[in-house]
């Protein structure tokens, strides 16, 4: 057969996932070709993502390279893919979540502030990341910082930040030696730490080999909390957080959505049973619209974010 042609973002993290995805597959026996494309939101690294207006920042040039038939499958970051997918796209295969959290690493030219989280200068372009620390720590400073992980290393001291926040799967798969805080008051982001893989749905000879790959575990979560996110209606760069686990038969799902200031905050904590986890997701954002999680949407919204 020919080989399997993998998209990817050409960033060193986005590698990384490509040549996992391109490792699960050749030991399945399957001959595999690795295509880095630049994408939009690399592109342009002056701009937050939530001013971009953009939807699929990250996908949407992997998207047109499935659809002009350049590529057989797009290997992303699940978290950057958009709750809805273009016409004949699907997402095909969901890698085993390995680290969920959002960790803080600290300018190591600033130790005299180290386990201070309440005055810190913090450079992230994260809505969600910032709601989330004003909501715990009101006094705290942003300014927006994008890029790799290596450049947004590299602004940590040439910008005098006292830290900067990153996933903790990024620092993990890229193997860095970097000391770190993690940050627990911060819920991550649906399906943060897990590598999702889109195709066409007209190729259905590629959704059953990338069915092999699967993580049937991890599918069930984070269906869940994109589920959340879509009832919402809030979008990949949305202040919500969104977390689910099987522990046996129960689902423990946690969820949260904060105004872009911190004061308005909805939380929600359940436990589902498994057998009922296909509309838990759902239910749940309907839970947290009841509770003004619709309004504090809207606020965000009338913003412009």
């Amino acid at each position: 057969m020919n080989p399997i042609r993998i998209g990817t973002r050409n960033s060193p993290l986005a590698m990384w996932q490509a040549l996992e995805v391109e490792k699960k597959l050749q030991k399945s026996g399957y001959p595999t070709e690795v295509f880095p494309v630049v994408s939009h939101g690399d592109k342009n690294l002056k701009q937050p993502l939530y001013q971009m207006n953009v939807v699929g920042v990250f996908t949407k040039d992997l998207d047109i390279a499935l659809l002009n038939d350049e590529i057989d499958i797009a290997v992303h970051s699940l978290k950057d893919i958009p709750t809805e997918l273009p016409e004949n796209i699907e997402i095909s295969a969901i890698l085993e979540r390995d680290f969920e959290q959002d960790v803080l690493v600290r300018n190591p030219q600033k130790k005299e502030r180290k386990g201070k989280f309440d005055q810190l200068f913090i450079g992230t372009g994260s809505l969600r990341r910032r709601a989330f620390w004003k909501s715990a720590f009101p006094d705290v400073r942003f300014e927006n910082i994008r890029g790799n992980v290596q450049t947004r290393l590299q602004k940590l001291e040439s910008k005098n930040f006292d830290g900067t926040i990153f996933s903790l799967a990024g620092i993990k798969r890229l193997n860095l030696p970097l000391e770190y805080e993690i940050l627990d008051f911060i819920i991550p982001a649906p399906a943060q730490g897990v590598i999702g893989i889109t195709s066409l749905k007209s190729r259905m000879e590629i959704h059953e080999i990338l069915a092999q790959i699967s993580h049937r575990e991890t599918e069930i979560c984070t269906r869940i909390e994109r589920d959340f996110l879509k009832g919402l209606e809030g979008g990949c760069t949305a202040p919500i957080g969104a977390i689910a686990k099987i522990n046996g038969e129960i689902i423990d799902f946690k969820a949260g959505i904060i105004s872009l200031n911190g004061k308005k905050k909805i939380f929600l904590e359940e436990k589902i049973p498994l057998s009922l986890s296909s509309n838990t997701g759902k239910i749940c954002a309907e839970k947290a619209k009841e509770s003004g999680a619709g309004e504090i949407i809207e606020e965000i919204r009338k913003k412009g974010f």
